[in-house]
């Protein structure tokens, strides 16, 4: 699968553009900071996920003074092209639609829209909170698991049940509340279950290929061994510890016990890399978190997802960058550059931001 075309209307800074990638290949953006080359994958990428990678609001893809951003895309399909349009509102929720039918489902946008996004606030997955690890894997089964990305879409919907339930009680547990409670307590269990087997199933899969573009990327200097494992955040079965933990949660108002609250913890040579790795170890081992999953999704099914990277090279020396980009695996690339390409890198073609606007 390909990117054949991306069409942005009133997207960040862009009243039009239209952007038509090699179908094999990097692709280069090039052109200064703030004239928009990131905001070309953040669209993209926009409509596999229904966010922003930058962690951005839905108003602020929306174009000063206008109503909504469309994004729509034309990619080359298994079997015939698929068409995929995303709204975007400053206020209340956009719309997605695949071939013209409306979608929520994180499978369904996935596929239509298969990428592999690695940007600058992928330090954070390695560097910050579990948040943005226990995502990693969350968008990585949208791909990989149906069944996982169900229960994680489903275990969504009822941690905010419970959450609007825990707040409604205000530390109360008369009959009514314990009962109700009891049943999405139920819910959590079921859905929690099967996303944390699919986690843990996704994190040993994912062991291999990361350790293996860990050394890749990271060139003469990635002697350094890179582990991943899954962090439970609970001991003994989930039913017991929903269970065990409900007077504190009545108490705080907050789900304290599930898989929400799980990690995936990263170590180089048998340090934790949020705390013991350098910078650039950091950057270096996020983006072979991303490029694991992407190995993965290519081995296990027949989407070829669009690697989108952006400002890659920042923080890397010439010898690391120069290992990314053979590190890269067959297929399509799009990489933002702020700064002129090296010669001899071998991409397949640049693109000045500019030459993207559509008058």
């Amino acid at each position: 699968m390909s990117l054949r075309r991306l069409e942005l209307i009133d997207f960040r800074t862009f009243q039009r553009a239209c952007f038509e990638p090699e179908e094999d290949g990097t692709t280069v953006i090039t052109g200064g900071n703030g004239t928009g080359k990131t905001s070309v994958l953040e669209a993209f990428a926009y409509l596999a996920t229904k966010r922003s990678f930058r962690g951005a609001p839905a108003g602020a893809m929306v174009r000063s003074g206008a109503t909504e951003a469309i994004v729509r895309a034309m990619v080359d399909g298994p079997d015939s092209p698929i068409a995929i349009e995303a709204e975007i509102r400053p206020v209340g929720s956009g719309r997605a639609r695949v071939n013209g039918k409306t979608t929520t489902d994180r499978k369904t946008l996935a596929a239509a829209a298969p990428c592999t996004i690695f940007s600058p606030e992928d330090l954070a997955i390695v560097g910050g909170g579990p948040g943005g690890r226990r995502d990693l894997l969350d968008d990585a089964l949208a791909f990989l698991d149906p069944q996982g990305a169900r229960a994680a879409d489903e275990l969504d919907r009822v941690l905010r049940q419970r959450a609007a339930l825990l707040r409604q009680a205000g530390g109360s547990s008369s009959p009514e509340v314990v009962t109700t409670l009891g049943v999405w307590d139920q819910r959590l269990v079921s859905a929690g279950e099967v996303l944390v087997a699919a986690r843990e199933a996704l994190v040993s899969a994912l062991a291999e290929p990361v350790a293996d573009a860990y050394r890749r990327i990271a060139g003469e200097t990635g002697c350094a061994l890179a582990t991943i494992a899954y962090a439970r955040s609970w001991d003994g079965d989930l039913s017991g510890a929903v269970l065990a933990a409900r007077r504190e949660d009545l108490r705080r108002g907050v789900n304290t016990v599930g898989p929400q609250r799980d990690d995936l913890v990263l170590q180089l040579e048998g340090r934790e890399a949020r705390t013991h790795a350098s910078q650039g170890e950091q950057r270096c081992l996020a983006l072979a978190l991303r490029l694991g999953v992407h190995r993965l999704v290519c081995a296990r099914t027949v989407l070829r997802p669009t690697l989108l990277l952006d400002d890659v090279f920042a923080g890397l020396d010439p010898s690391r960058s120069r290992a990314l980009v053979e590190a890269l695996p067959f297929g399509q690339a799009v990489l933002t550059l702020a700064v002129p390409l090296e010669a001899g890198m071998p991409v397949a073609r640049a693109v000045p931001v500019e030459e993207l606007v559509v008058p």
